[in-house]
């Protein structure tokens, strides 16, 4: 089956004629099912324990990070969102999904998500300690991390998410990588407890082409030696784009299929109201 789970709305607004283009954009290339996942700061459920985990002070990070949470973010409720969802699946076969940051609190977390009936819900590392690392207007902060405790802060966060047991997907595994900041020390360790974090909380590995074309990295995430490890114990795998916007819908997709078989990956995953159906992997 050809399906990409991870999409989001967040660059238009929940308007049908705009988001149509991912549908055209999924017919285009022959996709058999897409899933939207919207960012939880989408939502104002989510704003307190944005407000709680991210650095806030008056750093150049703490600024930055003031204005990014006033820029486009908690402008539709959970409620709104299955709302606009179940228009699109009137007309489209589409998933509703979301993907959760790195909370502190996961009993709060827990919490929100109970109340909703979602599709699949995909947990993402995209902070350490209060930094958004992937931002690249603050890219300067890596020149001072030492990368021995980036891994372990990395590693730590996947294994409080699997340990949560709120999450069906790891989002974008180890994408620590997107700025070509490659440590020489063996990461393996690290990669090692990531796996069995994730095999014990039975998660699934997003294969995620959005590092390859929207980041100075340019591969596919999780990188050949997550990759080789969390083959060899057998976790599953989903194929995504992460687009942001309608034409980079299943963007690459071929190509992360073609990465996948090469760790002789045959299937893949569909999801239902969290729950999961071994498909061929197309």
């Amino acid at each position: 089956m050809r399906a990409d789970y991870h999409m989001h709305f967040e660059k238009g607004s929940y308007d049908e004629n705009w988001v149509e283009g991912f549908f055209q954009q999924a017919q285009r290339l022959g996709m058999d099912e897409i899933g939207i996942s919207e960012h939880s700061h989408t939502f104002p459920e989510f704003k307190e324990l944005y407000y709680k985990d991210l650095i806030l002070d008056d750093s150049y990070i703490g600024k930055f990070q003031q204005q990014w949470l006033k820029t486009n973010k908690f402008k539709y409720t959970i409620d709104e969102y299955f709302a606009f969802m179940a228009k699109l699946k009137k007309k489209h076969n589409v998933k509703t999904g979301i993907e959760v940051c790195n909370f502190s609190d996961q009993d709060a977390v827990g919490k929100i998500l109970k109340e909703y009936p979602f599709d699949y819900v995909i947990g993402s590392v995209h902070f350490l300690n209060g930094w958004a690392y992937d931002s690249s207007e603050i890219m300067a902060q890596w020149d001072t991390q030492d990368l021995n405790d980036v891994y372990e802060w990395y590693t730590q966060e996947i294994e409080k998410m699997a340990a949560a047991g709120h999450y069906d997907v790891l989002g974008h595994p180890y994408n620590i990588r997107l700025f070509h900041y490659i440590p020489e020390f063996d990461a393996t360790p690290y990669l090692l407890r990531a796996v069995a974090a994730l095999k014990k909380a039975n998660m699934v590995v997003d294969i995620n082409t959005g590092t390859y074309y929207r980041y100075p990295i340019a591969e596919i995430t999780p990188y050949y030696k997550f990759m080789s490890v969390a083959s060899k114990e057998g976790l599953p795998i989903v194929v995504t784009s992460d687009a942001h916007k309608p034409e980079d819908c299943g963007a690459y997709h071929d190509e992360a299929v073609t990465y996948a078989r090469s760790y002789g990956y045959k299937t893949t995953i569909r999801f239902t109201g969290r729950n999961r159906e071994v498909v061929p992997l197309e």
